[in-house]
């Protein structure tokens, strides 16, 4: 039987990279009510958890049954609990594959896919893209849920300053991006495996100052239709997957924006599920529910 973990506190625990980091009480509140959101990708059958839930699942069914483990997301934390409820260290991913997930999910790998996105170490840096572009976007190079950015217009604050010091100091560096004109926000969803990669399809989404609302139920031929995507992307963006993510294998997310003027521009990549992933999976379960907004449901 394979354990389903839902974890969607993994980017900020990935992010704090502490192992014994205790996430918001709201992720955890939302990993215990939205297991259901797992059960849409694997079938109702699947046994799904919360890591909080883990030691207390286990200490009622036993381990005997279990012959993989399957999270939202690897991370330090979501592994470190693994092992103190007694799960043997062959069912889970080491140190090492964690630590190479780390330098694959900071934002710099992406870099030679952004041409809208420069790396800074220093205020100073920062200060010279921001009078090139006049508006920006700063990024933690690893954040999530809508954490770790800072929309800034003409000068810099000294909380920026501050910010940009400290996380430099904590993670090598600051992106800076050019502030974009957003027309629509999607993503290619995708699934790795050492020597193959398999596009799963396309999502399309809104965010809100950088932070996921909802899904918008649309088949992938619309998608792209609305789009004008042009499947040679597809193709280049799998083929830069599969050659720059190391050993990583498991489901990867490419989210993108096609901007008003219509370029389409790569946003950031997520080494784990997806919300776009669930949704394509909705779609396919009901599309009746064409054109539908989608949010997660807790359950």
């Amino acid at each position: 039987m394979t354990l389903y973990i839902f974890n969607p506190e993994h980017d900020l625990c990935l992010a704090n990279g502490d192992r014994n980091f205790v996430p918001p009480a709201s992720a955890l509140a939302f990993a215990s009510q939205g297991k259901g959101i797992m059960s849409i990708l694997y079938g109702d059958a699947a046994c799904v958890v919360a890591a909080d839930e883990l030691c207390g699942w286990i200490a009622d069914n036993g381990l005997e049954c279990v012959d993989s483990i399957v999270p939202w997301g690897w991370d330090y934390r979501v592994r470190q609990m693994a092992l103190r409820a007694g799960v043997a260290p062959s069912l889970l991913p080491s140190d090492e594959y964690i630590d190479m997930i780390v330098r694959c999910q900071h934002r710099t790998r992406i870099l030679p896919l952004q041409e809208h996105a420069r790396c800074a170490k220093t205020v100073e840096e920062v200060e010279a893209l921001l009078t090139a572009v006049g508006r920006i976007v700063l990024k933690a190079p690893l954040s999530g849920a809508g954490r770790g950015l800072r929309w800034v217009d003409a000068t810099l604050s000294e909380h920026d300053r501050r910010w940009i010091e400290k996380t430099a100091a904590m993670q090598q560096c600051v992106i800076v991006e050019e502030r974009l004109d957003v027309a629509d926000d999607f993503a290619i969803e995708f699934w790795r495996e050492a020597d193959s990669i398999v596009n799963m399809g396309l999502s399309l989404f809104a965010t809100q100052s950088g932070v996921y609302r909802h899904n918008i139920l649309l088949n992938d031929d619309a998608i792209r239709e609305r789009l004008h995507l042009d499947a040679t992307v597809e193709m280049r963006i799998a083929k830069w997957l599969m050659e720059n993510l190391d050993d990583y294998c498991g489901p990867v997310g490419v989210d993108m924006m096609r901007t008003t003027d219509g370029r389409l521009v790569v946003g950031e990549i997520n080494l784990r599920h997806t919300m776009g992933m669930v949704a394509h999976k909705v779609l396919q379960m009901h599309p009746e529910q064409e054109g539908r907004h989608w949010l997660p449901a807790k359950k």
